[in-house]
């Protein structure tokens, strides 16, 4: 392979920079089974700026980029269109490894890192079935609804069902103000960032655009 050392741009270090975030949810999501690594191109010799799990392959941030990793990445070089290789592979314990490497693209197209994901087939059945259940991280102890609808006007629908029920049974909340709760709520959720949110959930409420406008604007100057 050609030598292929590249100066990052800021908006590429940007771009690697959000890569973070995705990798450590990924982690909290698999907790110890899954190895995440994040290479940097810019510096083969040292391309490791993320790893979670390292404990598993003894790498830490600053490790160099592994033979398997470089050839992927030639593969990725050479075969346009090839952005993931998923394939199987050993640490140095001779565990088994379920592994993807996904690239990572900056500026004019250009693959400016890899996002390794190694997930160690080893890990105890019973380890595996324990990260599924509530409270084995600061994250799963969450519990939201959640609706997987073919378009937007289901989801406000399914959230505005769900908060009406909650409103109408809080006997603290004057009719006079369920509408405006209503909205609130909504608001609160994101619902709104949902193109024609607004005149949907009017004409579910019985309400106008416009009054819907109000409570909105009357929210966003209170935040």
């Amino acid at each position: 392979m050609k030598n292929y050392h590249i100066v990052l741009s800021d908006a590429d270090r940007q771009i690697l920079q959000s890569t973070i975030a995705i990798a450590e949810g990924m982690s909290d999501f698999f907790s110890n089974s899954c190895e995440v690594v994040i290479h940097s191109l810019e510096d083969l010799d040292h391309s490791v700026i993320k790893i979670i799990n390292g404990q598993h392959s003894g790498r830490q941030k600053g490790s160099p980029i592994t033979d398997a990793t470089l050839a992927i990445l030639q593969r990725m070089l050479a075969e346009p269109g090839l952005n993931y290789v998923t394939y199987f592979t050993k640490n140095r314990k001779g565990e088994q490894v379920k592994a993807s490497t996904s690239a990572i693209f900056g500026e004019n197209h250009r693959i400016i890192g890899l996002f390794c994901i190694n997930f160690f087939l080893s890990t105890p059945l019973c380890e595996l079935m324990q990260m599924m259940l509530p409270g084995t991280s600061e994250t799963h102890d969450l519990h939201l609804p959640e609706t997987f609808a073919s378009d937007s006007e289901e989801v406000i629908l399914a959230s505005l069902e769900e908060i009406k029920q909650q409103v109408y049974t809080n006997g603290t909340i004057l009719p006079s103000n369920r509408n405006k709760e209503i909205v609130n709520l909504l608001y609160q959720r994101g619902i709104f960032q949902l193109k024609n949110a607004v005149p949907f959930v009017g004409e579910q409420l019985g309400i106008s655009k416009n009054t819907v406008y109000l409570h909105l604007r009357n929210l966003q100057k209170k935040s």
